[in-house]
């Protein structure tokens, strides 16, 4: 299991779950923030901080947000986060 993020986040980006992950599994992308499939210990300290209800436990997302974690796993399937990254210190 990993958590995800879904619609809600999009435009938002509050940061608050950034704030309280303990691995940094949390990344940012160009409209919303995604969780590396990888890096999340689903230790679900993030899910509370979510003021907009976007992050869910990949087997509770609503159906309304199923295609969300394939986005999230997709982010980071073509390396995303590392252009992302890589935008910021350039």
């Amino acid at each position: 299991m990993t958590y995800i993020i879904a619609e809600p986040c999009i435009g938002v980006k509050d940061r608050g779950c950034v704030d309280v992950c303990p691995v940094d599994c949390i990344y940012e992308g160009e409209d919303m923030l995604y969780i590396h499939p990888d890096e999340c210990i689903d230790c679900g300290a993030c899910e509370p901080e979510c003021p907009v209800t976007a992050i869910f436990a990949e087997e509770d997302t609503p159906d309304q947000f199923k295609a969300y974690i394939e986005k999230n796993k997709k982010f980071f399937e073509e390396g995303a986060e590392r252009q992302v990254a890589k935008g910021r210190s350039g």
